[in-house]
């Protein structure tokens, strides 16, 4: 199996297991440490995503060779991906924000529940919360981002199938 075909298809069980936990699991046990583990699980999905699509344009030299680290993938996307496939901008802005979140998350010196909100405090004492409602927004425009990155493959899967 080809390296973007793993990615992919690490992509696609994050934001599985995201959507159970946030539509099935969290509904029925309403604690707020849940939806730290649905944005990890989307920031995965993300990643692997846009790994996916890296590895395929890859595989063809089409693009550079790139560190396996998320700001080089992020950097190449901007570059080659968007331009290339007309994908939109707006999910630069999706990619970035659940990084964030997930570095304010590791760096946190508090966190607390609070009002079905998970609260996140940096040294300083600046808060960010995630929230169910936050959590299912990032959920559908990832899966936007996701569909569309699987649409391309399978695009340019078959048009090599057909050339072969």
């Amino acid at each position: 199996m080809e390296k973007y075909q793993e990615a992919r298809e690490k992509s696609l069980k994050c934001l599985n297991i995201a959507d159970h936990m946030l539509t099935m699991t969290y509904p029925l046990v309403r604690d707020s440490k849940l939806l730290v583990a649905v944005m990890e699980n989307l920031f995965l999905a993300q990643a692997n995503a846009l790994a996916a699509i890296l590895y395929w344009e890859r595989l063809y030299k089409r693009i550079p060779p790139f560190h396996d680290n998320f700001e080089s993938k992020l950097n190449l996307f901007r570059s080659y991906i968007i331009k290339k496939y007309n994908v939109s901008a707006g999910y630069i802005g999706l990619l970035q924000e659940v990084k964030e979140l997930i570095y304010e998350h590791k760096q946190s010196a508090i966190e607390f529940s609070r009002k079905n909100r998970f609260v996140i405090a940096s040294d300083d004492y600046r808060l960010k919360t995630l929230s169910m409602k936050q959590m299912k927004d990032i959920l559908q425009k990832t899966k936007l981002f996701i569909e569309q990155i699987l649409t391309l493959l399978e695009e340019n899967e078959r048009s090599v199938r057909k050339v072969h």
